[in-house]
């Protein structure tokens, strides 16, 4: 059996670290921020060429934003206590009842890192393979033993169904993720989940939400006859335990070894029913013009303009 010294375990930690450190952190610009109504809806796509070419008659545009203070999620035999995340599309909904979902450039999903309960000792120790009962020595009060959990957007939402959102125990909306591990150990491609193999999230009402609409002008003061409208559905705790998920890939410098480590201590991949995410106190929020039909054949545009001109 490879015997791990001191000094290899020494020098193995300091290659990940380095490694780590040269491959975190990548700088995001702000969301703008929006007068009134329009405030929610800081990442609406209404540029897109999809909401543009809305015109209010076979096609009209809207934009959904829905956001929770904290939740949980299950992976496998893993839970993590999650922060705030934030879900904004577009939404064009078609005069045959069918709807379409629109992304933001920088993905629909915005969530908070999560800090993993037990760290990398929690995620991959104790093991049977020998490099990583090694790494696991070398850990003990380490503070490279810390590691978060980010959920990202690996594709564009689908299946929005706008009903679900004022109903329980229906799929609101179909959404494809990943989860991002990161600790300097890891490196900076470690993933459950992956583009073309994600995990696809399908969030339900289980309580319904409190319901109230408001209208406002086209910058987002509040105005009864205003030509704009938001509906608000406020309160719902949302879950889903039907998504699989699959192995963790490309974590740390020996790439086989962390991966296998990582999968058979979380329990991945893991079948549907064995995972589950929690969503507390959601807050959804949807707008669009009154009267698409006003603005036909350009009510994209119109919805555009106004979003721009709420923009502070």
């Amino acid at each position: 059996m490879q015997s791990f010294t001191p000094r290899t375990r020494l020098a193995t930690v300091s290659a990940l670290t380095a490694l780590g450190a040269a491959s975190l952190g990548t700088a995001t610009a702000a969301d703008p921020a929006l007068n009134g109504e329009w405030a929610p809806f800081t990442r609406c796509p209404v540029d897109a060429p999809a909401m543009l070419a809305a015109d209010g008659f076979e096609k009209t545009p809207q934009c959904v934003v829905s956001t929770s203070a904290g939740g949980s999620v299950k992976l496998g035999d893993t839970t993590v206590v999650t922060g705030k995340t934030n879900l904004q599309i577009g939404i064009v909904q078609n005069a045959d009842g069918t709807s379409s979902v629109v992304a933001p450039p920088g993905g629909a999903l915005v969530a908070e890192p999560a800090t993993v309960p037990g760290g990398l000792l929690g995620l991959m120790c104790p093991s049977a393979i020998p490099v990583i009962t090694g790494l696991c020595e070398s850990l003990e009060n380490s503070s490279l033993n810390k590691i978060t959990a980010t959920m990202e957007s690996v594709g564009a939402p689908y299946d929005f169904n706008q009903t679900a959102g004022v109903l329980t125990d229906m799929p609101i909306v179909a959404l494809p993720v990943r989860i991002h591990l990161e600790n300097p150990l890891l490196g900076s491609k470690c993933y459950i989940g992956t583009a073309a193999n994600p995990i696809v999230l399908l969030p339900e009402n289980r309580n319904y939400p409190a319901f109230d609409m408001t209208f406002f002008q086209g910058d987002g003061t509040l105005d009864p006859a205003g030509e704009m409208s938001r509906i608000n559905l406020t309160g719902a705790t949302q879950n889903d335990s039907t998504f699989a998920v699959p192995a963790a890939t490309g974590c740390g410098l020996n790439i086989g070894l962390i991966n296998a480590a990582v999968n058979a201590k979380t329990g991945l991949p893991s079948p549907s029913g064995n995972n589950s995410l929690t969503l507390n106190d959601t807050q959804t929020h949807l707008t669009g013009l009154n009267a698409p039909g006003t603005a036909a054949p350009r009510a994209g545009e119109v919805l555009a303009r106004h979003w721009h001109s709420a923009v502070r």
